[in-house]
Parts: structure tokens; sequence; C-alpha cells
């Protein structure tokens, strides 16, 4: 549906009840698009993500002169690979706010032999943090020209190949970036020895390196002190096509789903979610933080996901909990907090202040004019609920995770009547990961009502 400029939420009478079919992964399926198109041949991608970060992405590999095909209707991406080579030699590519899109485009065209790219994307994505990637492949022999402030977007690459041998990187402000160097390391000329410096946040480069191996056989080892090597093609290594390889539904998408009985009560199963764990996506561990809350989480004998909840306020506790590894859906967390019993604690966040906005001053401006008590740090935010105020317009900050966490809590029927009391200002913004997040979520009231 066309969504208007402010949405109100229409909250639920009704304990929720319904299936939910999560869309694609954006991390997976913008990482499998960049392998795939290492790969030498044709690869189709199964149950992939169409949403504006994706469609970025195929759209500069097409640009690089890699044919891709898409297909909404069945959810497949068809890639021809070149085998780690790029056939434009020249190429002005556009990533918008995609930090997936960014990274890995980055580094593949400075792995490139040869060839001259420019890369940008909107004003906010000039302020993501970039200077890590850029420093490391500099180091290996890229030539990057900043044509803007250094250390940002945008940039002119001169492609020369990867050298190969010791590299560090910093990526303690993303991960994507030593994620960006890993799958591209296969193109070096000798093996590169790649040692993050600082912190990183694990789960989203260990599903760098179990993708690597589904695309290509290849292992992304790690090595004592942290070191990653993986072998190079030059050297005989290759990435394998595995034909067909099928995308996992969306971790961080159904953290909004998790939390939706937590706010109506009710049940809800999530299609296709695989449990803590047993997946490619860290994110999963939102579910442990849901249970922590109140929510009962069980597998059913298909092996879908069935969350249920309470509607009573003593089932539904605040929590203290480091969101570090999963960040992405602390703002869920943080949005329904309001309706917890007691404060609560979300820590180790600070690096989402550099993402599509400041996600830790945004949530806390956003809490506040709702009526809560907030206490921000660096790092952290402690809410203790207040009662909710009525008739506010949240501000999403063109991010489309507070679109979403927010019209969760807009769910929640603050007056006993049905009556809106929240709207999301430009709506739209899901469109970046989740197009259809608000036509899902009036599926799942419709169903919720029908008795």
């Amino acid at each position: 549906m066309s969504l208007p400029d402010l949405l109100p939420i229409r909250p639920f009478t009704k304990p929720v009840k319904g299936d939910v079919t999560l869309p694609g992964s954006k991390s997976l399926t913008n990482r499998s698009l960049l392998l795939a198109a290492l790969c030498d041949g044709p690869v189709t991608l199964t149950g992939a993500l169409f949403s504006e970060d994706t469609q970025l992405m195929a759209t500069a590999l097409t640009q690089l002169g890699i044919p891709v095909r898409t297909d909404e209707a069945s959810k497949t991406i068809h890639v021809t690979g070149c085998g780690g080579k790029i056939p434009a030699q020249r190429a002005e590519i556009f990533v918008g706010l995609a930090g997936t899109a960014a990274r890995f485009l980055t580094a593949f065209c400075a792995a490139a032999q040869s060839g001259i790219y420019t890369i940008d994307g909107v004003p906010q994505m000039r302020k993501r943090p970039m200077k890590g990637l850029f420093d490391a492949l500099v180091s290996q022999g890229a030539e990057i020209k900043y044509l803007g402030q250094p250390g940002f977007f945008p940039v002119k690459i001169h492609a020369h190949g990867l050298r190969g041998g010791p590299v560090e990187i910093d990526a303690t402000e993303s991960s994507q970036m030593l994620s960006a160097m890993l799958m591209v390391a296969p193109l070096a000329a000798k093996p590169l020895e790649i040692k993050p410096v600082g912190g990183v946040r694990e789960p989203f480069v260990e599903m760098t390196a179990r993708l690597m191996t589904s695309f290509s056989g290849l292992t992304a080892d790690r090595q004592a002190g942290g070191t990653y090597s993986a072998p190079v093609l030059s050297q005989g290594a290759r990435y394998r096509n595995p034909g067909t390889y099928a995308i996992e539904p969306d971790a961080t998408a159904s953290s909004y789903f998790a939390a939706l009985p937590l706010v109506t009560g009710g049940q809800i199963q999530l299609s296709g979610l695989r449990g803590v764990g047993a997946g490619l996506q860290g994110d999963t561990q939102f579910l442990t933080i849901a249970e922590k809350v109140g929510a009962t989480v069980r597998l059913d004998p298909t092996g879908n996901h069935t969350l249920t909840s309470w509607s009573s306020p003593a089932a539904r506790s605040g929590v203290t909990a480091s969101f570090n590894t999963f960040s992405d859906t602390f703002l869920t967390l943080a949005a329904i907090s309001p309706l917890l019993s007691g404060p609560t604690k979300i820590t180790g966040i600070a690096h989402t202040r550099k993402q599509e906005t400041d996600r830790v001053a945004g949530m806390a401006c956003e809490l506040i004019k709702l009526g809560q008590h907030v206490i921000e740090t660096e790092d952290s935010l402690e809410i203790h609920p207040r009662p909710l105020k009525r008739d506010v317009e949240i501000e999403t900050y063109h991010d489309h995770r507070f679109a979403m966490s927010f019209g969760i809590l807009g769910c929640h029927d603050l007056d006993g009547n049905g009556i809106p009391w929240l709207s999301i200002k430009d709506p739209a913004c899901c469109a970046k990961t989740f197009p259809h997040f608000f036509d899902v979520l009036g599926q799942l009231w419709t169903q919720s009502h029908s008795d």
C-alpha cells in the first residue's frame, strides 16, 4: 500500500494471532550478491530480500558489468558471476544509505586488477564510518582519492589489485569493513593476513566466514591472535558455484513480531526463523531477550517459532542486557520499554551512534517525547517507565528501525478503545529493508480481529 507522510498506528483491541512470513535477510542477501558475483557462472539466490538496500547492491553490480536478473514475485535473484573480475573499467556507483553495499562494493572495486570507480551515497552515508576500510585497501595498493571530507564518501578508486600479505583493519565502528576484506581476500595476489585492531562484533564476521564456505569451500581461518586468512584464487583456490543458495529469513525483522505479543498479548508464529545459534544470524539472540521480558518461545513440530505472551503488565519485566553483538534489535526493546514493569537498561550500543542516524540519541529523544524518564550515556540507555503521552508523532530520522520499532509500540491499546494515539513520520523509510512491514502489521490486525 501507499503510505502517508504521517501514519497513525491502529491499536490491537484483541490479542494478536497469526503467522508471519518474514522477508529474506538483508545482511545475507547483500553478502550473497557479492559472493555470487565472485563465482564463475550463474548463481540463483532464493528467498532473497527485495528492498532499497538490496536493489542498490544489484544495480551496482550491473553497472560493474556483472549480469543480475531479479524476479521479485518468486523472491529470486540470478547472478552471472565473472570469477572475481569486473568487466566494466569505469563506473559511477550510488549506494544510497546502504552500509553493506557501500563497504562490500568499495572492497570489490579496490580488489580489481584495473579500473576507475566513483562511489557515493546520500548525505547521511557521507557521515558513516569508512576510514578503517579505506586505510586497509590503500595499504594493499589501492589508490583512493577523496572527493569530499577525507575518510568518507564520495571517493574515486583507481584499482591496482590487492598485494596480499599482512594488513591491519580498524573495524571497531562497523564489522562490515572486516567482512568486506574477508570476502575479497581470495582476489589478492598472495594470501591476505587480515588483523583486526580494536574490538569487532563477531556474529556478523562469523556469518561472512561461514557464507564464504558455502559459496566456495574456502575457509576464512582465524589464527591465533585474531588474524584471518583465506586461500587466494591466483594459487588455485576458487569461489565454486553453488548453483542455488537459499537466503534465511531476516532475524532482525523477526524482533518486531517477537515483541508484538508482549505489547498486545496473544500468540504469533514466525515461519522459517531458525533457532538461536542454529542459523547464520546472530540477531536471533533477541528471542532470549523476549523470553526474559515475559514471552514464551518454542519451536513447533515443523521447526517454526511460535511466541506467546500475556497482556498482564506483571508478566512483562524490564531487563538489563548488552546488545553489542545484535545491536540492530536494541530499538525493538527500547521502544516497548514503557510497557514493562521496572527499568530497562540497554548497553553495548555506542557504535550505533554512527549508523543510519545516531540511534542512541534518537531513541532517547523519542522516548522522552512519549513521557519516559531516560538516562543516556555514550554506550547505554536506561529507561524508567512513566505514563505514556498521547497524540505523539514519532520522528524516524530516515531510519527504518525507528519506524518499525515504534510501530509495534503503537499497537498497544493505550485507552482501551482502539483509537490511535501514536503516529509514525515517514513510514516509507521501511523500504530500506522491509518495504511491506506496515502491510504485514495490518494483515495481522485483520486476522486478530476477524472473530
